[in-house]
């Protein structure tokens, strides 16, 4: 069974249990894709965020979807690049484990990834797509939830980074 997938698209539209935020420590809203779930989400959204005490860099946390298409949305703090040599490819590989574990840990069946720390924290997009592809498959390999995990990418680079790694990787996406 197909468990994971790419989507061109608007994350904050998609109708899934959960969309992953790539989010900043304070959780309260900010630029790009956490900009863009904040204002779809309203004010509830950041109302509950700001109860959560923030989220240190790699960890997740989960708050409701509010006015969002999705139930639930997973808050992750990717990191910001350095250059390779603050840890950064850990700590990016443990906001995908971190996301993937609360979503099996609530139930959440249908998930949803933007390119985290591809943005404004400008982690090379062709590492962070290896990153998130490689940490997915192996949880998914241990774990019955979440059903399907998609990867939806905002621009067409973004797009092209994980039909490569698709090609490069056999079968990569596919069970």
């Amino acid at each position: 069974m197909n468990r994971i997938t790419l989507q061109f698209g608007d994350i904050t539209q998609l109708e899934v249990d959960a969309i992953v935020n790539a989010a900043n420590e304070q959780l309260n809203g900010g630029t790009g894709v956490d900009g863009a779930i904040h204002a779809a989400g309203g004010s509830q959204l950041l109302e509950e965020c700001l109860t959560l005490g923030g989220c240190p860099t790699g960890e997740a946390r989960i708050t409701n979807g509010y006015n969002l298409e999705a139930k639930h949305v997973i808050h992750t703090v990717g990191p910001i690049w350095e250059g390779g040599h603050e840890n950064e490819p850990q700590l990016l590989e443990n906001c995908y484990k971190n996301s993937l574990r609360l979503a099996s840990e609530n139930g959440i069946r249908t998930i949803a990834f933007p390119a985290i720390s591809t943005g404004a924290y400008a982690f090379p997009p062709d590492q962070a797509v290896q990153i998130a592809v490689k940490t997915t498959k192996a949880f998914l390999e241990d774990n019955e939830l979440p059903e399907k995990v998609i990867f939806v990418c905002f621009d067409q680079a973004s797009l092209a980074y994980y039909e490569e790694m698709t090609i490069l990787q056999s079968n990569a996406l596919h069970d």
